[in-house]
């Protein structure tokens, strides 16, 4: 599909007012998207495990304007008038608009909450974005009664991509892929889609359990960690890893084989903090709480022969991965060992769940 595939014709209903709940979850990157080009597309394909319990739920209320001029909304996060969020709720609009042509037609009240801890490090924008954009998708269902369900999430995830990019990836459950990938069919630079593929048992339920090491506000912004890859020394070849690792985990999630997707996962979390480190300028992102539980992470598995990994995000917060039948072992070892090195001993247990989910 093109972009020329999401702009609507006329609408055959005419709706007043109403109101509509989404909730929509976070995602954790296996394999890294980090460098983008115009209109939000990024640099390489990546691929994600689709969360559960780290999620935002988000309702929004709209009634029908005399006037078509303007964008008109207010927001509110937990309960609170949030007008530090209103620029990034209008250049979202703005992107948008094309795609949406009733957006100045209505009056909208935007409502929203998130399940894990504000300013807890966990990247909120994937699950925020994508659930305002499946409400404004339940909007144009009800002005298009005519919009099947397959065209309604690729339509979501597209317009959820023009407000974060990740936020494409979680739309649906399990596996998701983002960016053209010459191996994986229908993956698209447009919005996300589920793995196509095969995927063994060992990945069904996967376990992430998030360690919050630092929850302070990000060292750097994902827009400016994106531009630096714009003439980094290294990106091309960073873009070329992405599609090797690709091709790599296809293999495995089809073998099973989780010392390989250890090494996957692993190595990318490494790249793009590197990527970061070589940068101009540079910043270091890891803590060295971070790392102390990198090198504990290590220790278990040579001890143990468990399958316990971690992936990072751009940030100093750890992802610990792992199969649902090695879960009793792996969290006493967590909580007896890795908890001291997390801000007042604070994690989150979640797994791989099922996508976004219509409240009302």
């Amino acid at each position: 599909m093109t972009e020329q595939d999401f702009i609507p014709a006329e609408y055959s209903a005419e709706i007043n007012d109403g109101k509509v709940t989404w909730q929509s979850p976070s995602n954790i990157a296996l394999v890294k998207y980090w460098g983008k080009k115009e209109n939000q597309i990024p640099a390489n394909p990546s691929i994600s495990f689709t969360l559960d319990s780290c999620r935002t739920t988000t309702t929004l209320s709209f009634q029908k304007k005399k006037n078509a001029e303007g964008f008109d909304f207010e927001l509110f996060f937990e309960g609170e008038k949030k007008e530090s969020f209103r620029p990034k709720i209008r250049k979202f609009f703005e992107r948008i608009d094309a795609y949406l042509p009733f957006l100045k037609d209505y009056r909208f009240k935007i409502e929203t909450s998130n399940s894990f801890p504000h300013s807890s490090g966990i990247a909120s924008s994937a699950s925020g974005m994508s659930a305002l954009a499946l409400c404004l998708m339940s909007l144009e269902k009800q002005l298009n009664p005519q919009i099947t369900s397959e065209y309604y999430n690729r339509k979501a995830s597209f317009l959820a991509r023009l407000g974060s990019g990740s936020a494409c990836r979680s739309i649906e459950g399990g596996l998701v892929n983002w960016g053209e990938h010459k191996n994986i069919p229908g993956t698209s630079d447009l919005y996300g889609v589920k793995y196509p593929h095969e995927v063994h048992k060992n990945f069904k339920n996967y376990q992430d359990t998030i360690l919050l090491v630092d929850k302070g506000e990000k060292q750097v912004s994902s827009t400016l960690g994106h531009d630096l890859m714009n003439g980094h020394p290294y990106a091309e070849r960073r873009f070329q890893q992405a599609h090797e690792n690709l091709d790599l985990l296809k293999d495995v999630f089809k073998s099973g084989d989780l010392s390989k997707f250890i090494k996957v996962v692993e190595s990318e979390a490494l790249t793009l903090h590197a990527m970061m480190m070589t940068s101009q300028p540079y910043f270091l992102l890891m803590k060295p709480k971070t790392l102390e539980i990198i090198n504990k992470i290590f220790e278990f598995r040579e001890r143990t022969g468990m399958h316990l990994c971690f992936t990072l995000d751009a940030g100093a917060n750890v992802h610990l991965l792992y199969p649902e039948n090695e879960k009793k072992e792996t969290l006493e070892f967590i909580k007896s060992e890795l908890l001291q090195y997390c801000q007042n001993n604070q994690y989150i247990a979640d797994h791989v769940g099922e996508g976004a989910v219509k409240l009302a």
